[in-house]
């Protein structure tokens, strides 16, 4: 009997649960720096310190305080004033290649060394492929698995 009052209660949390706790939620740093804590305080131990643009995926939300994920899967919580909406990608590869359309033999525009940051011009990917942004003005698409911080 414990059994099944036990896989009803796990069943019915999994039904009460928001379909949105499964979607990511990806933001990026909004001011020339932020600090990253070990806990939701200021008082916490200071851990890390990113630059502004840098993504970072939102795992839990507290209102003031929210713990995020960076690109090398570190957690670790930030003030939510000091994030912004825009959304912006860490390439994740040498020599990627922004091409003119969402296609592997289109013209190809730049290739992107690893670790520089592009906007998102548009958020929802097309066949693999995501439409960037870089600070220079140049747009054009960009295989969305040499990215971090769209997925």
């Amino acid at each position: 009997m414990w059994q099944i009052k036990r896989k009803v209660t796990i069943v019915g949390l999994l039904v009460l649960m928001p379909l949105t706790a499964f979607a990511l939620d990806f933001r990026s740093i909004a001011q020339p720096k932020a600090v990253l804590y070990d806990a939701p305080s200021a008082a916490a131990t200071k851990v890390l310190l990113l630059n502004q643009h840098y993504p970072v995926e939102v795992v839990v939300n507290l209102g003031d305080w929210l713990k995020v994920r960076d690109a090398q899967g570190s957690l670790n919580w930030v003030e939510a004033k000091y994030l912004s909406n825009k959304r912006t990608v860490l390439i994740t590869q040498n020599n990627a290649e922004i091409r003119q359309s969402a296609d592997a033999t289109s013209t190809l525009l730049a290739t992107v060394e690893k670790d520089v940051l592009l906007d998102v011009a548009d958020a929802k990917p097309s066949r693999g492929w995501l439409k960037v942004k870089h600070r220079d003005g140049l747009t054009g698409y960009m295989l969305l698995s040499s990215t971090w911080g769209s997925q």
